[in-house]
């Protein structure tokens, strides 16, 4: 496999140097996969303002679409990162690891959300009009399920760069989840 360098931030253009000083101020650190993003002069604007974009989706909800997708790409830099937001998010370990799994037995409203996101990515974006049905009835609204498709192509882009560049993961490791099936 090529190995492709992270960038440091005397090696980025200008506007990436920004963005490098907003990540250092705001996390403390410039996670790699965003600054490998920065090999490109747009690319970690971009995806920046479409992470941070206004959203109907709670927290919680957009780390339980970033984990379901995450797991099912087996993006371990994305497992790895999403597992330290989530538990920063409220979830438990064990919560955590039953998300992945694509259920959310602990609360119905995640579960039909990470049961559409597992079915959605699963079946290459062509989720069943049942499990579609079974997201509505839960409280999700029309405006939800497009918040939710956005989330789900954010994390796949994060999930293909990782899988194509496998930089050095910069967070806890996400531990394995044994027994799941895509």
């Amino acid at each position: 496999m090529t190995h492709f360098q992270v960038p440091v931030r005397e090696q980025v253009s200008s506007v990436n140097q920004a963005a490098f000083d907003m990540l250092q101020k705001g996390l403390g650190f410039v996670p790699n996969l965003f600054a490998t993003l920065a090999h490109n002069d747009t690319a970690l604007a971009d995806y920046l303002a479409l992470q941070n974009r206004k959203t109907t989706l709670r927290a919680k909800e957009r780390e339980v679409i970033n984990l379901v997708v995450s797991q099912v790409n087996e993006c371990l830099y994305c497992l790895s990162a999403h597992t330290a937001l989530g538990k920063m998010n409220g979830f438990s370990d064990e919560q955590i690891l039953e998300i992945r799994s694509g259920e959310a037995s602990f609360d119905p409203k995640l579960d039909a959300l990470a049961k559409f996101v597992h079915h959605a990515t699963v079946n290459r974006s062509k989720p069943s009009a049942e499990t579609v049905e079974r997201l509505l009835a839960a409280g999700y609204t029309k405006a939800n399920l497009v918040d939710i498709i956005v989330v789900i192509g954010d994390k796949m882009i994060t999930n293909f760069l990782y899988g194509a560049t496998q930089i050095p993961v910069d967070f806890p490791l996400a531990p394995e989840l044994i027994n799941v099936t895509a």
